[in-house]
């Protein structure tokens, strides 16, 4: 019972990313930007290093909003170098985000005398501290993001699955991905001061990954991601706690161990059905209608 009630807050807020990283985990997959969820992850970071250099708690609201200014700036970014026959990709654009942020978090922690810990516990993260009051805050974000995706949820699979298409229809593309990365930087922004930068990148592509290898359709993904990131985080925070490990690291490493037997049983099992992408099937479906 005392182990339940240690653990119950940190699990259930591992479940909330689950719910909302998992589905942005499938538009970032279809849009082959994999590595942008780490490099927003990286400005929301380098946001809390500025904000303890200017004498913030790193879990204060002041921290929290000059973090969110940071991954807005990304958003920016992002959103503006997506454009036909573009010369530079975009995988490159934020590759050097990343690389860049991470460097400057590094050289502004140097000037933050003893504050050097909050470096290792914004990369792995420190979710055994998460309070109710911290479930609850990032519930009520993750649900207002999730109500507004499902509200805009035919131009966000739109842009992601087939954005010739969506500019063929008149849709400002430029600027639903502003939106789309905004409402992901808030998420990330929340998550990743408690769970960690590799935690919070985990949660959004391995379930995704995950899914593609047994499912066709967007849905079957999704179904199959939420069940893996809740079997993961239950399973991560129970061998945490018996074997006496970091609990963020542990939930990595039990995502890479159960994404390799999952890629076994797709060798082993299913070799002859091979998955067909959300872009292939919308394409059938459009071509069907016709």
């Amino acid at each position: 019972m005392e182990f339940l009630n240690f653990m119950a807050a940190p699990l259930v807020a591992s479940l909330v990313w689950t719910g909302i990283l998992a589905y942005l985990g499938v538009h970032v997959v279809e849009r082959g930007v994999i590595f942008v969820d780490i490099a927003l992850a990286q400005m929301a970071a380098l946001g809390a290093t500025v904000a303890i250099l200017f004498g913030m708690d790193i879990h204060s609201l002041g921290a929290y909003v000059v973090s969110l200014a940071f991954t807005f700036l990304g958003a920016v970014v992002f959103s503006m170098v997506r454009s036909k026959g573009r010369r530079i990709p975009q995988e490159a654009i934020i590759g050097i985000t990343y690389a860049v942020a991470s460097a400057t978090a590094i050289v502004t922690m140097s000037k933050a005398v003893g504050e050097t810990e909050h470096l290792k516990e914004m990369l792995v993260g420190n979710i055994l501290v998460v309070t109710w009051g911290d479930v609850g805050t990032t519930a009520l974000i993750c649900a207002a993001v999730g109500v507004f995706h499902y509200v805009f949820r035919k131009k966000f699979l739109l842009i992601s699955t087939r954005p010739a298409e969506a500019e063929a229809q008149g849709i400002s593309v430029r600027w639903w991905d502003f939106l789309f990365y905004v409402s992901f930087g808030v998420v990330v922004t929340s998550a990743v001061s408690i769970a960690g930068v590799l935690l919070v990148f985990c949660y959004l592509i391995v379930p995704s990954v995950g899914a593609i290898l047994f499912a066709k359709s967007i849905g079957h993904r999704l179904a199959i991601g939420w069940t893996m990131g809740t079997l993961v985080s239950a399973l991560g925070v129970y061998l945490s706690l018996v074997v006496d490990l970091p609990t963020g690291a542990t939930i990595v490493c039990t995502f890479g161990g159960v994404l390799l037997l999952m890629a076994a049983a797709r060798v082993l099992f299913f070799r002859k059905r091979v998955p067909e992408s959300g872009v292939e099937k919308s394409a059938g479906v459009g071509a069907q209608a016709n």
